[in-house]
């Protein structure tokens, strides 16, 4: 391969992959049911959901699982693919990329003024401020304009046959030919690798859960109308506990007297606690009055390699719409900027990339010495970097709340 071009080596690629992916489909089914049997055995959740059999067979018809979407279990495997997950996999100061958050803030504020009606409205109804409104809608299509890559159908069937939470995307997969059955053409429902549809990306089950017709022409439409998909948005964040009047976090200082292994809800405490302990905002202002009874929580992304904060409740809202601290930070911070905020004041350092083999190893040798690991994921969540901070001072480590190669050596560990 050292003297092939670039094409060559593409196609011999594409080649191997695709034996691959035959190989895995031929040992799926001597493992278990077909896709096709598994198909078919979904008719009569679909039938009770009222289903037509006509659209049940349409939807299923000529479909095929798509082995390249991140979070599949595949024979002969017992650790999920991560490849895709941007969240869990790039290194935050790579996420939270300023050029990409102030393009975006600008966008933000443009497409502010062209739908304030409708955002006036969405203000008053749901309590949710229209900066986060936006903020959501950028992050998760680029204010519409990202072409979702996948058939949503075809998603949420793979996640439901080989994906990590099937029965999850089994349920999903059902509301999914649903919404086909009401009246949605296939061709909308384009999605994320999680099956995830429309300008503010839904699952079918939030669908039916939050959709709203703003606009009021008689249908809640994600997909063409901004109104609708806002509306959407901002009920969903209601609906998840969204508390109206107040910020997702502010960024601190940690004083010398502290550091990162506090991070995460079990350490939370009233902001005011925070402030007795030295916590101060990284822009020298003081907290908001009416914030100092407030729960809040130290949220440490990159460890000590970047900024830290002050998680609110509202920020744990944002993670319920999508479970990851550096999407929450992303909405956050978007929000804030198109509220006329700037960039994080303390700079993010360069780590790398997220490496899943080796924080997998990381948190196998932690729950080997007795943390409380709560599962070896090989994500990057406010646990595992408490649990590295303790196990760090505990081992006389520099207290960095980052799952390196040093942490992972002491522990004795292996990468899996």
């Amino acid at each position: 391969m050292r003297g092939a071009s670039i094409w060559g080596r593409l196609l011999w690629v594409v080649a191997v992959l695709a034996v691959v992916g035959l190989l895995v489909v031929t040992q799926s089914r001597a493992a278990g049911p077909s896709f096709k049997d598994f198909l078919e055995g979904l008719w009569p959740d679909a039938k009770q959901q009222g289903i037509r059999r006509a659209t049940f067979d349409a939807a299923m018809a000529g479909l095929e699982p798509d082995l390249s979407l991140p979070d599949l279990v595949l024979p002969g495997k017992t650790l999920p693919t991560m490849v895709g997950q941007a969240e869990f996999t790039r290194e935050p100061r790579d996420y939270l990329n300023a050029p990409t958050l102030e393009r975006l803030a600008g966008q933000g504020r443009t497409l502010g003024r062209k739908y304030a009606k409708a955002l006036d409205g969405i203000e008053e109804k749901y309590g949710v401020d229209r900066y986060s409104v936006l903020a959501i809608w950028g992050r998760e299509t680029a204010f519409g304009t990202y072409k979702l890559p996948h058939d949503a159908i075809r998603v949420l069937a793979t996640q439901a046959y080989i994906g990590r939470r099937k029965e999850m995307f089994r349920a999903e997969l059902i509301l999914a030919i649903k919404m086909l059955d009401d009246g949605i053409p296939r061709a909308k429902m384009r999605a994320s690798w999680a099956g995830a549809i429309g300008q503010t990306q839904f699952l079918p089950s939030e669908f039916y859960a939050h959709a709203r017709d703003h606009d009021s022409d008689g249908l809640a439409d994600l997909f063409d109308s901004v109104p609708d998909a806002l509306a959407s948005a901002a009920r969903q964040l209601q609906a998840k506990g969204w508390v109206r009047g107040r910020s997702w976090g502010y960024e601190v200082v940690i004083p010398a007297s502290s550091d990162c292994s506090l991070e995460g809800p079990p350490g939370s405490r009233a902001v005011r606690e925070w402030v007795a302990l030295g916590f101060k905002r990284a822009n020298s202002k003081p907290f908001p009055a009416e914030v100092m009874e407030d729960q809040a929580y130290l949220m440490s992304p990159a460890g000590a390699f970047g900024p830290s904060f002050l998680a609110l409740e509202n920020f744990q809202v944002i993670r319920r719409y999508n479970t990851s601290d550096l999407y929450a930070i992303f909405v956050g911070n978007l929000a804030d900027r198109i509220a006329g905020g700037g960039d994080f004041i303390t700079p993010w350092k360069p780590i790398g990339p997220q490496r899943t083999a080796l924080i997998r190893g990381v948190q196998t040798g932690l729950q080997k010495a007795g943390y409380p690991v709560d599962k070896i994921d090989g994500f990057i969540g406010s646990n595992t970097r408490r649990l590295v901070g303790t196990y760090q001072k505990s081992a006389g480590l520099p207290v960095d709340c980052w799952p390196g190669e040093a942490v992972l050596k002491k522990l004795g560990g292996a990468v899996r």
